[in-house]
């Protein structure tokens, strides 16, 4: 058996690779000639302001008082510039939104999969193009446009990370460092001849990244006064910063200035979706180039926000974020970035329609260099016989529009030029997406079929090897014909004889031959299979359909569940009512009610709003004070007791007791001093590290009874969950932990009733280490049910609060318990113990299940297995490499990982995989501020072997405070 989880292994993480072949790759591509514009630029110099986190309607509207909160950015969209809103593409994050802003292309999940603060890819950009780039701000964001620069002319200066405290008195410092920083610098080249030289030079930039207004919104919210008066600081700074410029350069009109922002933000707090007030952010322009203010009567815009800001009147200009750069690259006469997506949006540009057409031509160029590439890397590894053009942009094509546009040129049809090139950018874009995906239909086949082999295979050998519908239907064994291998050995020489002449890529001889030896075991298998038809033709045909109906049925609910999250409370209310539709109801009346009252509680909380919307402290404390009553009652049962060790017993839940009181007193005390901006009491830090790491050693003291061992688990864990939580959330683990304990109690209902003797009584019932029921019994039909059971209450942990189902509820206030300066390593390990503790609580209670049941952990993990990979399956043609990281990594959570965590969570050996001395580095990089739901999968189903190990290890292990080891609890 050990021998097929390691090769259950391998395969799925072979299928996990291929996600990232056959979705995750670069579209990026090398080897184009850089394109510019033949005239003089407009602009000798560009100075990008990029406001981090500021929504365009917080900039652009007016406050109670009918006045702006940005007053000198307001006066330049009424009589020096042209506004408009810049349309974000999701994920709505730091780093794809400057991409995006400065290289003109949008980020794929592949760059990010590799790496987040520097360039994981080689990529073109503004920067790297410009003459020299300065740029101040934040660390996290200027030195992946540094590394990689050809040259040495991009120079960064970064302040401090320590400096992004959320838990501050005054975020705004981080934008006034910048501006402060820039003054002096400018002040300092008055002194040094050779930087006084090189800002005079031209084809260049300065980039001031503004990191105050984001900072505000995630600890204060957007609707906050110190947002809100954070936009006022910005506004200020950036007057000030202009009127230095104009002065130092002694108003030469040469200066470009365009001050936009990377992404917005929720009411909430966060980013990273798709809502509109994460997508939608101000872009104001100025300076040499751009065009002034155009006052019109109407506009073409439905939205009523231009009413709202009372800028009816003035022409609103809207662009794609990826837009920026072309137009950036178009007024300083730079080559434009050579993996440039964007179109320059030329309604911008005060300059003559030469220079635009001209422009536009060059961005249309510059595109069509990128296809061409593309499809000559794509020709090249491809036999000619199998090979397809992209029909709608042929050589022919390419030549007729170039010639055509080139003589509008001549003949001064500027109008046509734009549109002309328009269409060939789109056409070229069209056609650089059909040769990235060109391999995509072939290598997912190629998984397919292995993915349904496996399952098959996992199938017939939890038919044949653990259970008993086929014995005796079968009267000889045949031995496989000699025929079946050598036809697979060809069929895998034919395959990769393809793949050679191909000059396919090493990983796609794996996709490509996986397929064979499954397939081949699964044939193996004919006469299991032969046994199963003749088996399942005795039963009757209605309930064979009923059973069918049903998993598929289960399945397709808990697929849903992780779209829509209240198809979570219509499983549980089903849940609620199965002990009435069997005799359990006649059997035991107490356990079945108290089976449907915590079903029914636990179905309200994928009701609620998503955890971070709307933090609750008093909730937060309701939470503390029912584990309080919980503790008492546990010390007040154990105080009547007469053994031997029940003072031992009593300290350790007394220290559980204690651990409960500070906790909720920390959640107190620094919520109030924040409130204050007091910043974190270092006291309070002390005791939520300290209670953190207790937690996993307290229970470890008690009693390995079951229910003593699960009570204590439960306690120690809830101290920490609720340093962790905001909300209603604090409340969720008690009543998932309660409804465990009657799923222990009625399982084993579930069990006598069918007619298995069950050994031992629930109150006897000790975890060990060493136990070994796998010679217990054979699974029954019913044991599909209970695995079931243990899937959906795993997707009930994760989803139920919507801590995974919609990252974008992230909220940085859950980890200010234990430090509020910016550290995402730190702050997304906190949360990702935080949404892990009740799976954690589910696998404890699974190890009972299975020792209450007498269930083999081997057998049950099969049809888990079975169960997941279904899932996966399914899930599989939902992937998207599009959209934000939700959409992203919600398809991603089962198509590659589902069946991994349901194979830690039934196996009896799981440490002996944490192998990987990179895992914690793989992890922490996957959890940077939340930012990527995919990368957090990819890294979290590795890291939950070690949760998984743990929930073994917190049931199993039994310390001892002093004194010989006990032999006996009672």
């Amino acid at each position: 058996m050990l021998l097929f989880f390691t090769l259950g292994l391998l395969i799925h993480f072979v299928f996990f690779a291929s996600i990232f072949d056959i979705y995750f790759t670069s579209p990026l591509v090398h080897g184009m000639t850089p394109q510019f514009t033949p005239l003089p630029p407009p602009a000798r110099r560009l100075v990008l302001f990029v406001a981090d986190g500021l929504r365009a309607d917080a900039l652009y509207e007016l406050d109670e008082n009918g006045t702006s909160r940005a007053p000198f950015i307001r006066n330049i969209i009424m009589h020096e510039g042209s506004w408009g809103i810049s349309h974000t593409r999701v994920p709505t994050e730091s780093r794809p939104g400057h991409v995006a802003l400065i290289a003109g292309f949008y980020e794929d999940v592949s760059a990010v999969a590799k790496g987040w603060k520097e360039n994981p890819v080689e990529f073109d950009s503004l920067f790297n193009e410009s003459k020299y780039t300065w740029s101040w701000g934040s660390p996290d964001i200027l030195p992946m446009f540094a590394k990689g620069a050809s040259g040495d002319h991009v120079y960064t200066y970064s302040y401090d990370a320590k400096r992004e405290d959320f838990g501050a008195q005054d975020a705004t410092k981080l934008d006034t460092w910048v501006f402060d920083n820039v003054k002096d610098f400018f002040h300092h080249a008055r002194n040094n001849q050779s930087l006084f030289s090189k800002i005079n030079e031209e084809k260049i930039v300065f980039f001031l990244h503004l990191l105050g207004i984001d900072t505000n919104g995630h600890a204060h919210r957007p609707s906050s006064r110190d947002y809100k008066d954070n936009i006022k600081k910005v506004d200020d700074g950036v007057k000030e910063i202009v009127s230095m410029f104009n002065h130092f350069y002694g108003n030469d009109g040469k200066t470009t200035f365009i001050f936009t922002s990377d992404h917005g933000m929720t009411d909430w707090g966060s980013h990273g979706a798709g809502h509109p007030s994460e997508t939608l952010t101000p872009l104001v322009t100025w300076g040499a180039g751009i065009k002034y203010p155009q006052r019109v009567s109407a506009q073409q815009f439905d939205d009523a926000f231009l009413k709202e800001w009372r800028l009816e009147n003035w022409k609103r200009l809207d662009v794609n974020q990826a837009d920026i750069a072309p137009l950036m690259t178009s007024l300083i006469g730079v080559p434009f970035p050579l993996n440039s997506v964007g179109i320059l949006p030329v309604d911008y540009l005060n300059n003559t329609d030469l220079f635009k057409a001209e422009s536009m031509f060059t961005n249309a160029v510059q595109i069509l260099e990128q296809f061409k590439v593309k499809m000559t890397q794509k020709k090249e590894v491809t036999l000619p016989f199998l090979f397809t053009p992209f029909k709608l942009l042929s050589d022919s094509k390419q030549f007729n529009i170039l010639r055509k546009a080139r003589s509008y040129i001549k003949h001064r049809k500027f109008d046509e030029v734009v549109s002309l090139c328009k269409e060939l950018i789109h056409l070229a874009l069209k056609g650089l997406s059909y040769y990235h995906t060109y391999d995509r239909f072939f290598l997912g086949v190629n998984v397919v079929i292995g993915f349904v082999g496996w399952i098959s295979y996992a199938s017939l050998l939890i038919i044949k090897s653990h259970s008993n519908l086929i014995k005796g239907v079968s009267k000889e064994v045949k031995k496989p014909s000699h025929l079946l291998p050598c036809s697979f050995v060809a069929i895998g020489i034919l395959v990769a004889f393809f793949l050679l002449i191909q000059a396919c890529p090493w990983k796609y001889y794996v996709y490509g031959l996986l397929p064979v030896p499954i397939w081949y075991a699964v044939l193996r298998e004919f006469q299991v299979i032969q046994d199963l038809v003749a088996s399942v033709l005795t039963y009757p045909l209605s309930h064979f359909v009923g059973y069918l109906l049903a998993f598929t049925l289960g399945i397709e609910v808990l697929v849903l569940s992780f779209f829509y999250r209240y198809m979570l409370t219509a499983g549980l209310t089903a849940f609620a009512a199965w002990p009435f539709l069997t005799r359990l109801w006649t059997r035991a009346k107490m356990t079945s009610l108290s089976w449907t009252f915590f079903s029914l509680l636990l179905a309200v909380f994928p009701l609620m709003p998503v955890v971070g919307r709307k933090p609750d402290i008093s909730l937060v404390m309701g939470a503390g004070l029912l584990v309080l009553l919980l503790s008492l009652c546990v010390v007040t049962s154990l105080m009547k007791r007469k053994d031997s060790f029940i003072k031992e017993e009593l300290l350790v839940h007394l220290l559980q007791v204690l651990s409960t009181v500070l906790s909720m007193y920390v959640v107190y005390s620094t919520q109030s001093s924040l409130l204050r901006k007091q910043g974190l009491p270092l006291m309070n830090q002390i005791i939520s590290w300290a209670t953190l790491a207790s937690s996993l050693v307290v229970p470890l003291l008690s009693s390995p009874v079951l229910f003593q061992r699960l009570f204590s688990i439960l306690l120690s864990l809830m101290s920490t969950y609720l340093l962790l939580s905001t909300g209603y959330e604090a409340l969720f683990p008690l009543v998932l932990s309660f409804l465990m304990f009657v799923w222990i109690n009625i399982e084993q209902e579930t069990l006598q009733q069918s007619g298995v003797c069950c050994k031992q009584k629930l109150t006897s019932i000790q975890f060990s280490y060493n136990t070994d029921i796998t010679q217990f019994r054979q699974l029954y039909l019913d044991d599909i049910r209970r695995a079931f059971f243990l899937v959906f209450f795993l997707v009930t942990a994760f989803f139920g609060t919507g801590n995974i189902a919609s990252i974008n509820s992230f909220d940085l206030a859950s980890v200010y318990c234990f430090l509020t300066v910016f550290s995402p390593f730190m702050m997304g390990a906190l949360m990702m113990w935080k949404i892990l503790i009740p799976f954690v609580l589910v696998m404890c209670a699974f190890e009972a299940v299975q020792l209450t049941t007498q269930l083999s952990s081997k057998s049950l993990f099969l049809i888990v297995l079975v169960i997941s990979d279904i899932m996966a399956l399914h899930f599989f043609f939902l992937v998207k490499d599009y959209g934000s990281w939700l959409d992203i990594g919600t398809r991603q959570l089962l198509a590659c990982t589902a069946w991994l965590f349901m194979y830690i969570s039934a196996s009896p050996n799981r440490l002996w995989m944490l192998t990987d001395p990179g895992l914690d580095l793989n992890l922490l990089h996957a959890i940077r501020a939340c930012i990527s739901h995919y990368v957090i999968v990819m890294s979290m189903t590795i890291f939950l072997v070690f949760l998984n190990g743990l929930a073994q290890l917190l049931t199993t292990k039994k310390l001892r405070l002093c004194g010989k080891p006990k032999s006996h609890f009672m």
